[in-house]
């Protein structure tokens, strides 16, 4: 009989689903095509999530709303995740809202930001999550990863190495049609060569970096543009310079479709965050055999592979060096390099070593 999974998907109605609303969807996904029963777990809602994250696999909604449901499981014993999916064998937590459950119990550690720096989230938020952290150190039977950068906060954070599974993401890009780009560059203005960036905006992404490094660029190479993707988020935003407000362009949040031309139609992709429990947009990029300059000594650089150019993300002056790299004398061999680390990237192998998570689940029982 395929395994019965309980899959909380509650990620994919919040405002920014973010990466872990790619997981959630692409997971689910890859596990049923594996053979499992997925069911995913939500609190109440009326409408559905965005269209370019919807899933393929029934969903059983709690009859509560989400900041109701997240206090109860986070203080009491009920709903359980087996009342609501009867039959279940694993209950999987994708995020930290983590349904009580009598079942074997496995959640996913996307990162831990708020140790990091608790003041870039609200009083509540950090309550939250701390609880949250303490009941998976507690009761999870094992902590699904991204990378071994995160392995090593959540052991620092008191999880045993034991109970950890590192399973990388996988990644799915659409290539798309070569006047299908030039419509997308025309309909935004992007008549020049352009660097991209893709995320939400907050302020370890280190926007500031890479504007301070593209200042450094634009008075080398002044016929590249940048291009930066994604909605907002919260703090500071970064100050464009005068010198380079001409050449940079605010796309916004783009759906998955349009994000594959953008990706498509950049000459090299930069994400210098200063850290990362994975680092989905470097991967996304390498999918479409887009050099990719990011930071060393990160989850990003594990994802990279030895594919990309690694700086410090702190030195504008060695990242504007790189990025000129990426789209002068290394692009083609970069770009080569980071689509074949992306073809083995695949949400099947994720499958397999969650399923591969889920059995050592059921025998710490």
């Amino acid at each position: 009989m395929p395994p019965r999974i309980a899959l909380t998907v509650e990620q994919l109605w919040q405002p920014v689903p973010g990466g872990s609303g790619t997981y959630i969807v692409e997971l689910a996904a890859a596990l049923a095509d594996a053979g499992a029963d997925v069911v995913g777990i939500a609190a109440a809602h009326r409408g559905d999530p965005p269209a370019d994250l919807r899933l393929t696999v029934p969903v059983r909604h709690a009859p509560l709303p989400r900041r109701v449901l997240y206090d109860v499981w986070n203080r009491l014993p009920v709903p359980r995740a087996e009342h609501l999916v009867p039959g279940v064998d694993v209950v999987h937590a994708t995020t930290w809202a983590v349904p009580p459950t009598r079942r074997p119990l496995v959640v996913t550690v996307h990162d831990v930001a708020f140790l990091r720096d608790p003041g870039h989230f609200t009083p509540r938020g950090v309550r939250f999550f701390t609880r949250a952290l303490a009941r998976t150190r507690d009761r999870a039977d094992v902590v699904v990863v991204p990378s071994e950068a995160t392995a090593a906060d959540c052991i620092a954070a008191g999880i045993s190495r034991d109970r950890i599974a590192v399973v990388p993401h996988g990644v799915r890009v659409a290539v798309p049609a070569p006047e299908d780009v030039a419509s997308f560059r025309a309909s935004h203005g992007l008549s020049r060569p352009y660097v991209l960036w893709t995320g939400t905006r907050e302020p370890r992404k280190n926007l500031a970096g890479l504007l301070a490094a593209f200042e450094a660029v634009a008075a080398v190479e002044s016929e590249l543009d940048l291009v930066l993707v994604g909605p907002a988020g919260w703090g500071d935003d970064a100050d464009v310079p005068p010198a380079v407000r001409a050449c940079v362009h605010h796309l916004g949040r783009l759906g998955w479709p349009d994000l594959q031309l953008a990706y498509a139609g950049a000459r090299a992709f930069c994400f210098p965050s200063l850290w990362e429990g994975f680092g989905m947009p470097v991967l996304e990029a390498m999918g479409h055999g887009v050099p990719v300059v990011t930071s060393v000594g990160t989850s990003m650089a594990e994802v990279a592979d030895g594919a990309a150019l690694l700086v410090n993300p702190h030195d504008a002056e060695a990242m504007a060096a790189a990025i000129l790299r990426a789209v002068g004398p290394d692009r083609d061999a970069l770009g080569a390099a980071g689509r074949a680390v992306a073809e083995r990237a695949t949400w099947a192998a994720a499958a397999t070593r969650t399923l591969d998570a889920y059995d050592r689940a059921t025998a710490r029982r």
